[in-house]
């Protein structure tokens, strides 16, 4: 009778481990494998144990890094036991995530080896990664408030309708939400915000950065709008804004005036990982039935809107509004090209009896490209004056304590209170708030600059302008160092 129910005990027992899921393996003292379960032997593709009792973990090279593993089990042959202690192992070429409990094996109070058990949590980790990285802006509740995003949740899943990145709607949702408003006569505004030189954060600080750049944009923007608008990625950087709230020019403009401004959205910085950024947007707007009556021409209106602020110098916003913007031509907008700009500033300086007087010539085609309305430059003297004038504007002689060699760019003149305050107080009384600065000294004494300006604090100046101003310089320098 002993014998039958030992027999039974041990095939009940032989079954219970044998079907269980999880991977069952128990070992000597030496932490030699003594045997293990099917699981086990399917977990890592064996045939049979054969090929790892009375070998360890070090032995099958499991462990890219084995030590936390057999200091675990030897805390465990002390008497300890382990439960799901997470780690990592090796399967051919993959490594894969597991948690694993362990407990000493007895024989009588002598401890003889240990029984322990894994689950591979791989996709379970893999899944929780993507979770923590994903921004959640918009939750089922939230977007059932909306008659449209109620029906449309009962038979699609908030995955599908939400950026993964950001946790803002797709740029397709957005578009089927807006053709819905449109079919259902409910006013609306529509924007797309288009982040300045996203492309040099990417390339300074990394992908990474940008991801983070865009995730708390995306977080604010969202946030300030709770209630009465809705925020998509139409793209890369560039976003969707639908307000159900700011329908009128008047209101709308009003919108972008406080959110540019106090907003807490952009013209600030936003940490990274190896600094921070200061990070503004470009910004189209304009209103159905307003502006409107159909969204391809919503679009194409917002699209001038962009043009118009990148024209601008960017770092700004233009609400549609047709006696305005009806009759300006984009093409006109976007018609000059770096290279004709610069054979022009040569043209014309060469040929003008002196420099002072081809700058003046230069100043309508340069204020256009420029965004200007004025240019400035500090003579060999000192004199800071302005070149459509003429006239002294004050003393810029401490203006290479500021601007090196090469192109300087001032996005706020606080920055050269302290390295030039002479110079800084002279584009102070000028109410000039940022500025492209090139060196155009020659031969002899002294050290002049030409001083491309805006009162526009933070404005984002563009590769291009920065170029332009550069040449002028550069043609500037090489006109001064001719002999008379």
């Amino acid at each position: 009778m002993e014998d039958s129910t030992m027999k039974m005990s041990i095939t009940l027992f032989d079954s219970i481990i044998n079907t269980s899921q999880d991977c069952v393996f128990w070992k000597d003292k030496d932490r030699r494998f003594l045997g293990v379960n099917q699981a086990f032997l399917d977990f890592y593709g064996f045939e049979s144990e054969d090929v790892l009792v009375g070998k360890t973990d070090e032995d099958m090279n499991w462990h890219s890094d084995p030590e936390p593993f057999r200091q675990d089990e030897l805390r465990v042959l002390s008497g300890e036991s382990t439960y799901k202690v997470q780690g990592k192992c090796m399967v051919g070429d993959e490594e894969r995530d597991i948690i694993a409990s362990k407990r000493p094996l007895y024989e009588g109070d002598e401890i003889v080896g240990l029984v322990g058990s894994f689950m591979d949590i791989t996709d379970l980790m893999r899944k929780q990664r993507r979770s923590e990285s994903r921004q959640i802006v918009y939750t089922v509740e939230g977007l059932r408030k909306y008659p449209f995003w109620d029906r449309l949740l009962d038979y699609t899943s908030v995955e599908e309708i939400l950026d993964p990145l950001t946790g803002v709607i797709t740029r397709g949702f957005m578009n089927d939400f807006a053709l819905s408003l449109i079919s259902n006569g409910t006013p609306f505004s529509l924007s797309i915000l288009d982040l300045d030189n996203f492309k040099f954060i990417n390339d300074r600080y990394g992908h990474t950065s940008g991801d983070m750049v865009l995730k708390e944009v995306t977080r604010a923007l969202s946030g300030y709008t709770d209630g009465f608008g809705l925020v998509g990625r139409f793209g890369g950087d560039e976003l969707l804004l639908i307000n159900l709230r700011d329908t009128e020019y008047e209101e709308n403009l009003a919108f972008w005036e406080k959110l540019y401004s106090e907003g807490g959205v952009f013209r600030r910085d936003i940490p990274v990982e190896s600094g921070k950024v200061f990070i503004t947007s470009t910004t189209g707007s304009a209103s159905f039935p307003a502006d409107s009556a159909g969204l391809k021409e919503l679009f194409a209106l917002i699209d001038k809107c962009l043009y118009i602020g990148k024209g601008k110098g960017r770092n700004c916003f233009t609400v549609y509004r047709k006696d305005e913007h009806e009759k300006i031509d984009i093409k006109k907008i976007s018609k000059h090209n770096l290279s004709s700009d610069m054979v022009l500033i040569r043209e014309i300086l060469e040929n003008a009896p002196d420099p002072e007087k081809g700058l003046a010539e230069l100043m309508p085609h340069l204020s256009e490209v420029l965004k200007i309305d004025d240019l400035y430059y500090t003579d060999r003297n000192g004199n800071f004056y302005a070149v459509l004038d003429k006239e002294v504007k004050g003393d810029g002689s401490d203006a290479a304590g500021y601007i090196r060699k090469g192109l300087c760019v001032c996005n706020s003149i606080s920055e050269v209170s302290s390295v030039s305050p002479k110079l800084f107080l002279a584009l102070e009384d000028r109410n000039i708030a940022s500025f492209i600065a090139a060196e155009t000294g020659g031969a002899g004494d002294g050290r002049s600059f030409i001083i491309c300006a805006t009162d526009r604090t933070h404005r984002i100046w563009q590769d291009s302008e920065c170029s332009l101003v550069y040449y002028l310089a550069t043609v500037l320098s090489s006109l001064s160092a001719r002999p008379e």
